[in-house]
């Protein structure tokens, strides 16, 4: 396993493939899509993950209400000294009304992750989206009472666009406060956005980026294709990331070339691209089972190679929105892309 530095000054190293657990649970219907992994599955599965030295496992107090959370911390009882923990808040618990992430919310939300995860601290404790109804200052000053009080080693954001992200580790340091270490995002093969705004303010302001749905829900996980459908898998469910068929196609036509010629499968291929991109600090694997875990911890093993990587950004470039275009044609030569 490969060890990055998270961003900023934290000095946190976390291993490149982080153990996703939305799949840990089921707790409804459309989590049950994702996964329904028990405790004993949970348990086996941290255990193959350590043997591979992946030692980081990201959750969120909202994937099954909770039992995410609850489960995790059952399956690294004992063996919690050995794994970086991340979780999140903000997002929907219940009711409509209970989410955001205002100060009294995320004490409240914090005490209630430790006790699920049976631990007395959180390494990564992140934002799970931007809350514009909170002054940014009240979430700064809740995050660093959390790291006063112990609770809390480091904390990041998720899914915050580049301005949210930006005002915020502004106000940290004109606070004196500590920064968001990184940016959870959603970035892939079939959608590759992240690039034109987020992906430059990374390694501007030095913040690690962590990957969420790497294989765009599954789309990207060897199963859909051209040629083939996804009947009976995630992919052709409401629990995937809606992308146009085409625009997927053109990403696994060149998938399938490359995994055939290489001998690996089109999971690994995608996620192997993913981890040789500027700023992605760690990419988050959500799996099923066992033989999935396996197959995606494979990789790490090898490196694909400057015309694999060239077919593949040919294939699923998208045309950037305003004002990116503007920044990538006429004024190029003053804003060159991250490489």
């Amino acid at each position: 396993m490969e060890y990055r530095l998270l961003g900023g000054s934290a000095g946190l190293k976390i291993p490149a493939l982080i153990l996703g657990t939305a799949t840990f649970g089921g707790g409804n219907d459309f989590f049950r899509k994702w996964g329904a992994t028990d405790v004993a599955e949970a348990t086996r599965l941290i255990s193959v993950a350590l043997e591979a030295g992946l030692t980081m496992v990201d959750t969120s107090d909202s994937y099954s209400q909770g039992l995410s959370e609850e489960i995790l911390g059952k399956a690294i009882a004992g063996r919690r000294d050995k794994l970086i923990v991340a979780t999140k808040v903000g997002n929907r618990m219940g009711s409509a009304d209970n989410m955001g992430t205002s100060h009294d919310r995320i004490l409240r939300c914090c005490d209630d992750s430790l006790k699920r995860l049976g631990t007395d601290y959180i390494d990564l404790y992140q934002l799970h989206g931007f809350d514009a109804t909170v002054p940014v200052e009240d979430m700064l000053r809740a995050l660093a009472a959390l790291i006063r009080a112990g609770k809390v080693r480091h904390y990041g954001v998720s899914n915050f666009s580049g301005w949210h992200l930006m005002k915020m580790l502004a106000l940290a340091d004109q606070l004196g406060v500590p920064r968001p270490v990184s940016h959870q995002a959603y970035y892939s093969l079939v959608n590759r956005e992240f690039e034109w705004e987020l992906m430059p303010l990374a390694l501007d302001q030095n913040v690690g980026t962590l990957v969420w749905s790497p294989l765009a829900g599954a789309k990207l996980a060897g199963k859909f294709g051209r040629n083939k459908k996804a009947e009976g898998t995630r992919a052709a469910t409401d629990a995937s990331i809606t992308v146009p068929d085409e625009q997927v196609f053109r990403a696994t036509d060149v998938l399938e070339i490359i995994a055939r010629d290489s001998g690996r499968s089109i999971a690994q291929v995608a996620l192997a691209w993913l981890l040789a991109r500027p700023s992605v600090a760690g990419v988050i694997i959500g799996v099923r089972n066992e033989a999935q875990l396996l197959d995606n911890l494979k990789a790490m093993e090898f490196k694909l190679t400057e015309d694999q990587i060239k077919r593949l950004d040919a294939a699923t470039d998208l045309r950037p929105i305003y004002p990116y275009w503007h920044q990538r044609s006429v004024f190029l030569p003053r804003n060159p892309p991250p490489v």
